[in-house]
């Protein structure tokens, strides 16, 4: 195996790892299973619905497919999108989290890295 196709697995496997861990972690709070307290249901419903798309674009990376770099990209430019609604949201005095914030920075943090491995 080509040392490319090697690191392509392994991102396409850990996009995958991430994705349905955070639909798991997503879902179960939309659900109502989790008390999160302050929810910025926008943020939820974003990152749930984004872990399906960590699990296509992981999935598409893992076969080698073509559109998996513009997905992952596209994947990214939303999560950036959100995040500043997010600051908006904070600065507009809405109720938060800590958590959303440090989840926030680590999904950005993910996707960047999961793009530099490309």
């Amino acid at each position: 195996m080509r040392k490319k196709d090697k690191l392509l697995r392994i991102t396409g496997g850990v996009a995958i790892a991430f994705g349905l861990l955070t639909v798991v972690s997503g879902g179960t709070t939309l659900l109502g299973a989790l008390e999160m307290g302050a929810v910025v249901l926008f943020v939820l419903w974003f990152n749930t619905l984004a872990g399906l798309a960590y699990v296509v674009a992981g999935l598409g990376l893992w076969q080698g497919r073509r559109w998996a770099y513009p997905l992952s990209l596209a994947i990214f430019a939303a999560t950036l999108l959100v995040f500043a609604a997010f600051g908006l949201h904070v600065a507009q005095g809405g109720a938060f989290e800590m958590r959303t914030v440090f989840a926030m920075t680590v999904n950005r943090h993910a996707k960047l890295t999961h793009l530099g491995g490309l």
